[in-house]
Formats: structure tokens, C-alpha cells, sequence
């Protein structure tokens, strides 16, 4: 147990439970242009015990080329979590900050002393209950430095079931072949992705759900016109060209505004609208294979500003559907 561990007489939130069990993952890690550096070995899971939950990780470093040093540790982290549901606090040694539930997801940021590095991270578990979509992107004050993300899976007898080793090590296999592969949409197929988000309000209540479709028209190799519809807790449409050069993305109206950096299968970008309101995004490609294919399923999280004031968070998956 950790010395800094924070007693908690209320029970575990519904968040801990939630995420209750043993997380199985091998994130890829990224350096500031995107480039793919190496794995991390993961076993993650977070104890509520006698009042108490400390959250630990284990596992180490594959790789990673010029950020090997920085991120390989001598010993598995463990830090104190004040549980809540309004505001989880980090409480040490080795991460310090807040994280903030919206239903399955939850929007991190803290500092971790042994990685030296402000961390953001974004933890969406999936409807299935035993998927959860990860990434931290990592920063030096403001400016990002490198970015870890991949998919996790839940087990509860990992130890004592040899079929669920199994299954867990042919996830980490798809997990290896999937990690480094970049994100992209359809480039000469028309079609959206469509489905139906969860809509939480800043005060982390929820407010209903929208059906969401990301449309997607292809101009050229390197273009693409895409539409926002949301319908239901908000309603919006909005248009855009889409480029994409590398790594880099950008929107160019006349709708949405901004630009984007993907690593690996995910994509961070701002959108902003023609009026006081923007978004934070990620779109992570989940089934993104390699070859000359784009993902068809998309785990998306939209944080609604307005004006510089979080107003909305939706999150769910898009599943694609040619048209």
C-alpha cells in the first residue's frame, strides 16, 4: 500500500467500481511529431481496501528510442487516490494531481515526478465494460513532448485461469501489430461514421445523449470534406475540408476551424466554430490495421467549450457505414 494512500469511509465511488479488476495494455509511445518510439508493458488495476484506494502499475519500457531513458523506472508505481466521483486527487509519491469522472470517462491531469513529465491523460471505458481506450498525451510546461495510447483490456482471474492469459496475450498481440498504425479516414470511400454519445454536463451530471455523425467525403488522397451533426442534448451541423500532412491535421472551414495532431491510431485536435464555441477532441481509430485501410470503428470524446469555459463532454464510439 502506498504511505500516501487517503482513507475513504464512504465506499468505493462508482467510478472504482467501474474499473475494478486488473487492466491489461502495451500503449505505444510517441515523440513530439507523432513518431512511433516503442511499447509500454502495462498491468494496471486500482484496490479500494479497509478504506483506502491506491492505484498501482506494473510493467516497463519496450523500446523507446532517444525517450528510453526518461521513461524506464527501476520499480512499479504506486500512488494514494482520494476517491470521489466529483474530484479523484492524486496523492503520491509518484503522481500528483486531479482526475474528473463524466460518467465512463475520466479527464486526468497531474505531474509525475519520475517520468518528469504534466500528463493529461483520458480514460474512456468502452459500452462493453471491459475495453477502456487510453492516452496521456505528455508535456514540459505547455508544450507537448511525447504522448502514450492504446486499448486495455479487464480481467478478474488472471492469475489462476489459464484461458484468460491466453485471451490476454492475444489482445497484446493485436495490441503490438495495431499501436504504431496512424490514424486516418477513408480517402476514396464516401460515408459516416454515426452513433449515439453520452452528453455530461461540467457538474458531471449527465444531460441526456446525441446522436452523433462524423460524414466524411473524400476530394483527394489528402482531402476531405467532413460534417459535424450532433442531434439530441445538443444540436449542431457544421462543414469543413479536412488535410491531412503526416501527423498533422488540419480544418479549414468554412465551418470549423483548427487543426490536430495524431499519434498512432489517435488524433488530438481543437474544432472551432464560427460562434463563441469549441472542442476538444480525440478520436482514437480502435480496429486501425496495417496496410492501406482506414479503422471502422472510432472512440471519440468531445469537450464542449464555451468560449473558454467547459460547457459539454460527450463520449461514445462511431461505427463506420459506407454510403
Amino acid at each position: 500500500m502506498s504511505e500516501r494512500a487517503v482513507e475513504n469511509t464512504n465506499g468505493p465511488s462508482e467510478w472504482q467500481k467501474r474499473i475494478a479488476g486488473e487492466w491489461h495494455g502495451r500503449p505505444s509511445l510517441f515523440d513530439a511529431t507523432g513518431t512511433w518510439c516503442g511499447f509500454e508493458e502495462i498491468r494496471r488495476s486500482s484496490v479500494f481496501a479497509d478504506g483506502v484506494t491506491t492505484y498501482y502499475m506494473d510493467g516497463g519500457l519496450i523500446g523507446g528510442g532517444p525517450l528510453a531513458g526518461q521513461f524506464r523506472l527501476g520499480a512499479p508505481f504506486a500512488f494514494g487516490v482520494v476517491d470521489s466521483d466529483a474530484d479523484r486527487v492524486y496523492t503520491g509519491p509518484d503522481f500528483y494531481g486531479t482526475g474528473q469522472p463524466y460518467g465512463s470517462f475520466v479527464d486526468s491531469h497531474y505531474y509525475g515526478p519520475g517520468w518528469q513529465v504534466d500528463l493529461n491523460t483520458w480514460n474512456q471505458v468502452l459500452p462493453d465494460g471491459e475495453t477502456q481506450v487510453y492516452s496521456s498525451t505528455l508535456y514540459q510546461g505547455w508544450a507537448v513532448v511525447g504522448c502514450f495510447n492504446g486499448v486495455y483490456t479487464r480481467t478478474t482471474d488472471h492469475g489462476e485461469n489459464p484461458a484468460t492469459r491466453e485471451r490476454v496475450r492475444a489482445f497484446l498481440d493485436g495490441e503490438s501489430r495495431r499501436g504504431p498504425v496512424p490514424f486516418i479516414l477513408p480517402t476514396k470511400q464516401r460515408g459516416a461514421y454515426a452513433g449515439t454519445l453520452e452528453a455530461w454536463g461540467a457538474d458531471q451530471e449527465k444531460r441526456g445523449s446525441v446522436q452523433v455523425e462524423l460524414g466524411v467525403e473524400p476530394v483527394d488522397l489528402l482531402h476531405t470534406r467532413r460534417t459535424v451533426s450532433w442531434r439530441g442534448a445538443i444540436e449542431r451541423t457544421a462543414s469543413c475540408v479536412a488535410r491531412r500532412d503526416g501527423n498533422r491535421h488540419f480544418y479549414e472551414g468554412p465551418e470549423i476551424w483548427g487543426n490536430a495532431a495524431g499519434f498512432g491510431r489517435a488524433v488530438f485536435g481543437w474544432w472551432h466554430f464560427t460562434d463563441a464555441v469549441k472542442v476538444k477532441t480525440r478520436e482514437f481509430a480502435i480496429d486501425s490495421e496495417p496496410g492501406m485501410s482506414a479503422g471502422g470503428r472510432l472512440a471519440v470524446v468531445y469537450e464542449v467549450f464555451q468560449g473558454n469555459v467547459l460547457d459539454r463532454v460527450l463520449h461514445g464510439v462511431l461505427d463506420w457505414e459506407a454510403r
